[in-house]
């Protein structure tokens, strides 16, 4: 399993506190530090049932700037959004874990979390 976060963000903290806790073997990306290219934002898509519109913190200073609120959110857009999330990787919602079992989560509460152990054990 592996877990998407920022290091400065609360809810990435406690999900990596829960991690240890629950005693799950997993590997951090630091996603600011380690950008997932167009390939990997789409296969965790993919991954998650998501679209990028769906995992974008529209509320960040940058998505004001682009003006994202405004994007139209269809298919045609999708290739749009992706590079937006690749170039501006504080726009990527936090934290993403990809289970083992391919499906991942936004894990923003212990519950998430929990799903996400669950879906890697062996």
């Amino acid at each position: 399993m592996e877990i998407w976060i920022n290091p400065a963000c609360s809810k990435c903290r406690g999900a990596l506190a829960l991690l240890d806790e629950e005693g799950a073997r997993y590997t951090v990306r630091r996603y600011l530090d380690d950008v997932p290219n167009h390939e990997e934002i789409r296969a965790v898509l993919d991954r998650l049932g998501l679209e990028p519109w769906d995992i974008t913190r529209t509320q960040e200073a940058t998505a004001k700037e682009l003006g994202l609120r405004d994007w139209p959110r269809d298919a045609d857009a999708r290739g749009r959004w992706i590079a937006a999330l690749v170039q501006h990787p504080t726009l990527i919602q936090r934290p993403i874990i990809t289970a083992d079992d391919n499906s991942a989560l936004v894990a923003r509460t212990d519950e998430a979390v929990r799903e996400a152990i669950s879906r890697s054990k062996d």
